[in-house]
C-alpha cells in the first residue's frame, strides 16, 4: 500500500486580503501559476468565474515525458477570503486534497497550501514518489512561489 505524503508551502503577499483573494479563486488563473512545460489547460466549459463549493473544474496536463493525463477537480469547501479546498475526482493521484489558506496579517495576507497526496500503484508509486513526483511537485510549487512574487 502506498503511502500518503503532504507538502506545505506559505508565501507573504504584500497586498490586501481582497486581491489575495479574487487572483487564488479564479480558475481563470490557475495557468498563470502553472509551469509552461506541464501543457495545463482548462478544458471544463461550464466551471463558472469564481470558485464555490461543488465547483467541477476539468483540466489537460502533462507531467511525465509529454502525455496528456485527463484531471478533474471538485472545489469541496469555501469560506470566502478564509480558505478553500479542491479535491480530486478523477486524474494522477488515488487522493489529492488541497488546502488554500489566506490570513490577513500587518504585512498583507499570509497564504499556505498544505497538499495530501496518495499515487497509485502501491509501492511502484512509492518508488515513483521517490524517483521523480516529489521533486515535480516542489518545483511546481517553487515555481509558483516566485511567480506569485513577481506578479504581487
Amino acid at each position: 500500500m502506498s503511502k500518503v505524503y503532504s507538502l506545505q508551502t506559505v508565501q507573504q503577499l504584500p497586498v490586501s486580503l481582497e486581491v489575495a483573494w479574487d487572483f487564488f479563486s479564479s480558475p481563470k488563473n490557475l495557468q498563470k501559476i502553472t509551469p509552461d512545460h506541464l501543457g495545463f489547460q482548462i478544458i471544463s466549459k461550464h466551471h463558472g468565474e469564481k470558485m464555490y463549493s461543488g465547483q467541477i473544474i476539468e483540466y489537460k496536463v502533462k507531467p511525465v515525458l509529454g502525455i496528456p493525463l485527463y484531471w478533474m477537480t471538485e472545489i469541496t469547501h469555501v469560506e470566502d477570503k478564509k480558505y478553500f479546498i479542491d479535491e480530486q475526482r478523477f486524474g494522477p493521484y488515488s487522493l489529492w486534497h488541497h488546502q488554500h489558506h489566506f490570513k490577513e496579517n500587518d504585512k498583507g495576507v499570509e497564504m499556505t497550501d498544505i497538499v495530501h497526496y496518495k499515487l497509485p500503484l502501491g509501492f511502484l508509486g512509492d518508488i515513483a514518489h521517490t524517483l521523480f513526483v516529489k521533486n515535480q511537485l516542489k518545483q511546481i510549487f517553487d515555481y509558483r512561489y516566485k511567480v506569485v512574487e513577481e506578479l504581487f
